[in-house]
């Protein structure tokens, strides 16, 4: 075997690929290490959490957005976590499209919701923003909302005066992040599924 075969079978090992991605995964969030761990970076947590199963990493810095290349239930996907902070996610995940030439309805995005309970999730084909700054940005920037999306409960703000600002930039006490990683967990599942075009059976087995 020679080094460049060498060098293939060891990328495909490791998940990466150097094939087109028929699929964009997007994990929503903030850059920079005050943002780290915060509810609204639930995105970032779960490509992390990508990352060490799939062993890749997301190391180049392309289309506004640190990126990198994974197979995912046997197929070729473009993972991202957009550095344009949250409000202009769409200018990196449009960008991305464009580029590849990808239809809204693969593109995959991963964030937070405060109207489900940490350890929640829910899985949805379309939708509109529901109040959710980088979800807006995506749909204004890429002209639709026809995208699959898994959104991960972060909690509700302690009472209704407290600023919806500073919860979601705020981090998990030890109980809620415990069950906020088990969701975690079934959101890198399910992606598993919805690449492979099982949506629906994604939605039974893992909605709550």
């Amino acid at each position: 075997m020679d080094i460049f075969e060498k060098l293939k079978q060891l990328s495909a090992q490791r998940g990466e690929t150097g094939a087109k991605p028929e699929y964009i995964i997007v994990g929503l969030g903030n850059p920079g290490i005050q943002y780290e761990g915060t509810r609204h970076n639930a995105g970032f947590i779960t490509v992390e959490a990508l990352e060490k199963k799939y062993d890749f990493s997301c190391d180049r810095h392309k289309f506004k957005a640190k990126v990198g290349s994974a197979v995912i239930g046997g197929k070729s996907c473009l993972v991202m976590k957009p550095e344009t902070y949250m409000n202009l996610s769409g200018d990196a995940v449009e960008e991305a499209m464009s580029f590849y030439k990808i239809p809204l309805e693969n593109v995959i995005v991963i964030f937070d919701d405060i109207s489900l309970e940490p350890g929640q999730l829910r899985i949805r084909r379309k939708g509109s923003a529901g109040g959710h700054n980088g979800i807006k940005s995506i749909i204004a920037q890429c002209d639709g909302e026809n995208f699959p999306r898994i959104k991960l409960g972060v909690g509700k703000k302690p009472n209704p005066a407290y600023e919806l600002a500073k919860w979601v930039l705020s981090k998990f006490g030890e109980e809620d992040r415990q069950k906020f990683d088990e969701a975690v967990t079934k959101a890198c599942d399910a992606l598993e599924l919805m690449v492979q075009g099982k949506t629906d059976e994604a939605m039974n087995k893992f909605n709550s």
